[in-house]
Formats: structure tokens, sequence, C-alpha cells
């Protein structure tokens, strides 16, 4: 790509149109003092890995490119349709060339190599011989012992290393000295602005003195080894800053040693000393004690976010990158439409309403226990979208777990005799007062984030005393429509009753958020099956959308047919957030209103005894920062994360080993759990 852009020049101080040219082979930006004289050497030129392209603020032309050898450009385009195109086309090259070099690749160039000094240096293996120096067969004539070779021919970038340690030193003294402090003290405290800032730009810098390094050591084809030892404490620098920081803003119980402690040591503590790189996801998880856990304080909703009219900016910049049906699985998402809690939980939440879930094994008959199955589907969606503003939640981190349970009271009186069609009335599922109870059924659940490219989680319920498992494994796939953003769920759940024999196989619909740029809403929309093939019964359930103009919002209809006869058993009208009214095939029909049905509160450890990558304790300082309105601090969490998470995906990759997951294993197109429910077990495998 190439053209005339207005650059700033210090020499003159103001704007001057420049001839660019940008060859996306070489990965080199160069630019001319005008366009006939592109044959010519450069006036000057930097080299695109590793830049950073950014458009500017001022106005919405400008924008600068930061190169890694230091050099910034500041350019100005001739409008904002050509300012896209070129920082598209930049940053394109600029990623692909940044990838290439750390990835141990060697870029072709075939422009003429412009090498700068300090990488002329390093990579300078031996030195110039002198001219009288005699031709190296007289050498080795004189001496059959060869000189010992200098140390800056064994490590080129020895001293660059040695430098980069003692500026860690130096970090680590002054995180310490820093954390040292009184949080309110006097003149200066432990929160002081100035003070937090150092700290990040001490983390910033070392992260970009590392990255450089890398760069440098695969121009010169050194071992990744060597990169992975100089840059441990860099990783280790900046995960106890950008947490230690987050830990004096905002309450957390519990100090940092416990965090880092559990699970049989798991993750490298962010308290001691840096030592070898460890890649946490890669430790087993220890057995879960379900009698540890506590009733949930947390309920279905939260405050709604309100419209975006503040964040504006950032979602039109945001905007600006996308294109229409364009996968969002690698855009990173503005952190203040978070819901505060990992997908991995939120697939919980179809449990809301345990007692309709349960009851469907002790039903008599086929047809009772298929309508039972199509009562606790339409209505296990409401629960977890109560508010009127569209979240997003936590993308899971590969390896990441969640773990709940459920006890749900016995009910003194048997009602498996009443008649099938009306088996799921909402009388039946209220906790009606019917004199006392005959104990608890445990419930149990099981999430696992099994892949990160594709995103892919697992999930598994189990009933020991009902005889009932479920299992699932979901791709979730998004996709930007331009004013509203479509996730899909793709993959399928597995219902087996083990006393009956029998298996209910179906989707999940996909969820719109609409409205993105005011008040973003949630609706679905989808066509979902489910079938049983031992009993012949199946269901076409249908999520509708809002039409353009006029129509209900939340509408959802539904037919259930026995397949032998193709008869129609049950027809079902209404909106899943709402009232749902079955029709069925002797003319009786009967109103469900999910928001009568009450809804049963999970179980789930305490935070301080969870396992580190346990969704809760993971995302704790992200959620902890989301709580009190600091977006910036919880973006620095999330950064954190993910970006350990790529660092484990490419040590995988630089080895050749597979990711090992802790309670899933892959089983044609899906993930099974590992221990799944067999007839006749009595005490779980959870």
């Amino acid at each position: 790509m190439e053209g005339l852009l207005n650059k700033y020049t210090n020499v003159v101080k103001g704007w001057q149109y420049r001839w660019f040219v940008m060859d996306a082979e070489s990965g080199m930006l160069e630019y001319f003092e005008k366009e006939e004289h592109k044959k010519q050497r450069p006036r000057g030129y930097v080299h695109l890995a590793g830049a950073v392209i950014s458009p500017s603020d001022e106005d919405s032309q400008t924008f600068s490119v930061s190169a890694a050898n230091g050099e910034i450009y500041r350019l100005k385009a001739g409008s904002t349709k050509e300012r896209q195109l070129w920082i598209d086309k930049l940053r394109t090259t600029a990623e692909f060339h940044t990838n290439h070099l750390t990835s141990g690749g060697q870029s072709p160039v075939r422009r003429e190599a412009r090498s700068s000094s300090m990488l002329k240096t390093l990579t300078d293996t031996a030195p110039a011989k002198k001219k009288s120096e005699p031709p190296s067969h007289e050498v080795t004539a004189r001496s059959h012992k060869a000189p010992a070779p200098r140390p800056h021919t064994l490590d080129p970038f020895r001293e660059v290393k040695e430098y980069i340690t003692e500026a860690n030193d130096y970090a680590v003294h002054l995180v310490e000295k820093i954390e040292s402090l009184p949080v309110t003290a006097e003149p200066i405290g432990g929160l002081d602005t100035d003070l937090l800032l150092l700290k990040a730009t001490s983390s910033a810098t070392l992260s970009s003195l590392g990255q450089c390094l890398r760069m440098l050591q695969h121009q010169q084809g050194g071992s990744s080894y060597d990169w992975h030892e100089s840059l441990t404490r860099h990783r280790w620098m900046k995960s106890k800053i950008l947490l230690s920081e987050n830990q004096r803003h905002v309450s957390v119980s519990g100090s940092m040693e416990d965090q880092a402690s559990s699970r049989n040591g798991s993750f490298t503590s962010m308290t001691s000393a840096p030592g070898p790189i460890v890649f946490p996801e890669e430790k087993p998880e220890g057995p879960i004690n379900h009698e540890d856990e506590e009733e949930d304080d947390k309920g279905y909703t939260e405050d709604d976010l309100g419209g975006v009219e503040e964040h504006k900016t950032i979602i039109l910049h945001l905007l600006s990158q996308l294109k229409l049906g364009m996968d969002l699985t690698k855009v990173v998402l503005p952190t203040f439409i978070l819901e505060r809690r990992s997908l991995l939980e939120m697939f919980a939440d179809c449990m809301a309403h345990p007692e309709m879930f349960l009851k469907i094994p002790d039903l008599p008959d086929p047809e009772s226990r298929m309508l039972a199955v199509i009562e606790w589907y339409l209505t296990s969606f409401h629960a977890a979208r109560q508010g009127s503003v569209a979240k997003k939640p936590y993308n899971p981190i590969i390896g990441e777990t969640f773990h709940c349970s459920w006890k749900i009271p016995k009910k003194s009186q048997d009602t498996s005799g009443n008649n099938s069609n009306l088996e799921s009335s909402v009388d039946e599922v209220k906790p009606a007062q019917r004199g006392g109870t005959d104990g608890e059924t445990d419930l149990f659940y099981c999430a696992e984030q099994v892949s990160h490219h594709p995103p892919i989680s697992a999930f598994y319920f189990e009933c020991p005393e009902k005889q009932m498992c479920m299992n699932a494994s979901i791709y979730t796939k998004s996709r930007f429509y331009g004013m509203s953003i479509g996730v899909n769920l793709i993959g399928k759940v597995s219902l087996r009753l083990l006393e009956h024999g029998e298996e209910y196989v179906f989707g999940m619909p996909s969820a719109y958020a609409r409205s993105i740029l005011t008040v973003p809403w949630a609706e679905m929309g989808d066509k979902i099956s489910i079938t049983c093939a031992k009993t012949g019964f199946s269901s076409a359930i249908t999520f509708h959308t809002k039409p353009f103009y006029g129509g209900k919002l939340h509408r959802v209809s539904a037919e259930v047919k026995r397949d032998s006869a193709g008869e129609i058993i049950c027809r079902v009208q209404g909106e899943w957030n709402s009232l749902l009214e079955f029709t069925y095939a002797d003319g009786t029909k009967k109103v469900i209103d999910v928001k009568d049905i009450p809804i049963g509160k999970k179980r789930v450890r305490p935070v301080k005894i969870q396992g580190d990558f346990e969704s809760r304790r993971l995302w704790q300082h992200v959620t902890n920062a989301l709580k009190v309105g600091d977006i910036n601090t919880a973006s620095e969490h999330k950064k954190v994360l993910e970006e350990r998470q790529r660092e484990g995906e490419r040590h995988r990759k630089e080895t050749g080993t597979a990711f090992p997951t802790k309670f899933f294993h892959k089983e044609d197109e899906g993930w099974s759990y590992n221990t799944p429910l067999q007839k006749g077990d009595t005490k779980g495998t959870l």
C-alpha cells in the first residue's frame, strides 16, 4: 500500500507531505519526499514487527505508528475513511510480522536489509579481522588448539539479559517498598496515584524490553529456552504488580499467600521469588468436597448498566474495526459490559428450577416425561435474563472450572400419581405447605473450559438418587451484525434417564444483544429440536426474534409429536420470560407463569477455599473491581488472565503437547464427562 500522508516533523515543527510505501512482504514502512523518489533511498523507514498503530483523539484523520525501536511517526490522512484504511493495513502487517518473528520464523525481505546499529552490534557474532591477520589455514598450522571463544560470541545478548534481570530486581524492590506503605498514610500512602502509575509504568517497560529481546533473539536464531528463562521474572513481576494493585484498590478477602498456595501449589506464588515458568492449567485439580459448599448469596440479577453514552467513544472505536459477519472470538469487547461472572457459571442457570428437572424421571409414562422435559426446558432461560440490559459473561480461560450443587427438599406426599397432563402444574413446583420433608435430594454440577481455539465449554449435571445425568459441550461463536451481536451456542445436550433407558437430545438457542449503541437488550432466536429415540417423541421449538415493526418480544412456540403416528400431543405459545400456555390433544389447557416459579439457590464453596482455576477465584479481582466501578483496573486484571492463557497456548504449541483436561475427554464430535453416572450408582461421581 502506498499514498500521500502528512507527517509531523520536528525539523520544521510542522506537517509536511510525504509519500509513504508499506511493503507487506518485508514488513517495512518507508517514506519519501515525493512519489517520483520511490526508487531512491527513503528518507526514513521503520519495521512494523512489534509496532503499535493507534488513531489519535485530536481529530478523525490523525494516527500514529510507534515502532519497536522507539521511533514514532505522527501521520495525518486526507479523510477519516483513508485513515481507517491505513490503520487496518498497517495493523494487519504488524500483527503478521510480530507473530512470525515470535514464533521463530524469519521475515522474507525483498528490499535492501536495513538493520539498526543496535541490531547489527548485537547480532555480529565475530569481530572483523585485521588486514595483517594471516589466512585461517596458517593459524591452524601454528596451533592445533583453537582459541577460546569470546563471551559475546557465545551469547550476544548476555549483557542485555543482565540489564533486564537487574531492572527486574529493582522493580521487585520498588513494589515491595510501595506495598509496605500504609494505605492512608500522610503525606504519601500505598494508594497514591503517582505510585500506582509508577508501578504500572515499570511493568509496561519490562514488558516492552522483554518483547524486544525476544524479537532480536529470533533474528539471531537464539533458543526458545533462553527466551523463556529471561522472561520469567518479567511475567512474575507483571502479574504481581497488577494483582497487588487491585488488592489495594478493592477489598478482597484472604491474603495473596492464601490465593496462591491452594490446589497443591498449582500456580507459582506471586509473593515468592520467581523460579522456572509454571503453566498452572496443566496441574491436576483435586476432588471437590460439596460438603464445604454454602448457599449462594448471589441472585440471578444485578444492577443494570443503564445507557452507554459515557462509553460511546470506546464502542464507536471498536465498531470501526469490525465488519459485518465478523467472528468476535478474538475481539476484546469493552470491560464495562461484563456480567461479573463466567460463562461456565451461567450455564448452571438452566437449573434455576431444580424441582421441575428432578421430577422428570418420577412420571409414569413416556408421554408425561417428554412433556415434563419440554416444560423444564422452556422455563429454564428466564432466570439468567431478568435484567433489562444485555451483559456479557467472562470468556472462560482454558482449564477454568466451576462447581456447585443444589439441595432440594423432598416432599412428604408423593404426587407422581396425578394426571399426566397436569403433572407439571405450577402448584407442584411451588414449595407448597404440604407438611414437612423427608430429607433432601442432591443435584451436582461440574463445568470446564476444555478448549481455547475454538472456545468450547463442557458441563455435566447428575442426580444419583433420581438416576439422571446431563452432559453437554458447547462451542461459543459470536458474530457482528451491525447494531447487534449474535452468539451461537453450537453443540448438543444429552439428558439421560437411566432407570427408563431414555436419552433426550437437544440444542441451545442463539442469543442476540440489540441496540448496542444505546441501551443494549437481549433476546433469543433459533429453531431447536428435542428428540427421544427410544420413546419416539419429539418436539420442535421456535424462539421468535422481534420483527422490525410491531410484534412482541421473547415469543416462543412449540409442538410435541408422537413420531410413529404423526400426532401432535401438545402445542405451546407464549413468552419464555413470562406466560406459557400449553394446549393438549384432549383440549385441556394449562398456563405457567415463569415468574411465579420459585428459584432454587445453588450452593458454592467460598472463594478462599476454591482452587486457583475455579471461576470465582480466578476472576475475583476483575469482579471486585467491577463492583466498585473501577473499569481500568478490571481491564488490567482481565488482560493478565488472557495473556497467561495465550502464553500457555504458545508453550503447548512449541512443545507439541495437548492441553490436559481435568474432568472431560474428547469423544466423537463432542466432550464427555470422565466418570458419568451409571445405572444403580447411588453416591455419584462428582
